[in-house]
């Protein structure tokens, strides 16, 4: 079986943040950049895929195919902002990170989640316009109508529309980084990606505020036109989404998860598969695979 039980499932959370506390920036940067890519990617398809549907239909057939990006995020081992703010509180709060390397995993994975959005969002903004010498199409019009709902909606209803946009970003990652919990509940590749798929299409579904999803569908839908500018983007969706996203994350994902399945000791850790040697299991059930 390749089941991991709980409290196994949560010693792997604790060996996955020593193992990203000990990457390096430019592994970070790079890995970072490669999962705002995939993102941008996952997105646009989810866009693409809902369109001439609506309402339960259209949410639905999006959050079935959004995950596609996450899935393969987790299979590659890449680094994404929000799969973290739940992993690297569970090291510190297990004595395996400090708050100083928990913060610099954050900055740059955060930082290359961007520049990996921001990239690929203008090569389809590029793509969509023919190299902006046409209109942006549907698909553009789309983007630009999500882009305008994230901002000018927040920023009409003023101080509510601010609690709004970090309300969804709570409950957003919430299910984002149970994706990330999820996926080393399992040791084989179609187990991960089954296990990731639920959450992460339910907040797809839901249309709640991931804050690397925006990176991609704000700045490109300000590419093709829309009327949004940087100060609102920052304002009234990426800075208060984050902030939901690290409550999100951290809380309610990790540390609750902490909360139910506390640390063992190393001899009590079963062994993920029989006939392994009970040191090595030890062993092979707290390092990430």
């Amino acid at each position: 079986m390749d089941y991991v039980a709980p409290p196994q499932l949560m010693e792997e959370v604790g060996a996955a943040a020593v193992k990203k506390a000990g990457l390096g920036t430019r592994s970070m940067l790079l890995k970072g950049f490669l999962s705002g890519a995939l993102l941008a990617y996952a997105t646009a398809f989810a866009f693409k895929a809902a369109d001439g549907f609506s309402g339960g239909a259209a949410a639905l057939i999006a959050g079935a195919v959004f995950p596609v990006g996450f899935a393969m995020i987790v299979l590659l081992g890449l680094e994404l902002a929000t799969g973290n703010f739940a992993v690297m509180p569970v090291g510190i709060i297990r004595g395996k990170v400090t708050w100083e390397q928990m913060l610099r995993n954050w900055a740059w994975v955060y930082l290359g989640n961007f520049l990996g959005c921001v990239f690929t969002g203008l090569l389809i903004a590029l793509a969509l316009t023919e190299a902006f010498i046409q209109g942006p199409g549907p698909l553009g019009t789309k983007i630009i109508a999500v882009a305008e709902s994230k901002t000018l909606y927040y920023e009409h209803a003023g101080i509510n529309g601010w609690l709004t946009a970090f309300v969804k970003g709570v409950l957003c990652n919430w299910m984002v980084a149970m994706g990330t919990v999820l996926g080393l509940s399992s040791t084989a590749s179609t187990g991960k990606i089954a296990a990731i798929w639920l959450p992460v299409s339910t907040f797809f579904a839901l249309a709640l505020e991931h804050s690397v999803v925006n990176m991609f569908a704000i700045p490109t839908a300000m590419m093709l036109g829309a009327d949004i500018t940087v100060g609102q983007w920052l304002i009234w969706n990426q800075v208060p989404v984050t902030l939901g996203n690290i409550v999100g994350g951290a809380v309610l994902t990790g540390l609750l998860l902490h909360c139910c399945n506390p640390a063992v000791a190393l001899g009590q850790i079963k062994p993920h598969s029989q006939g392994m040697a009970p040191a090595d299991a030890a062993i092979n059930s707290v390092v990430p695979r």
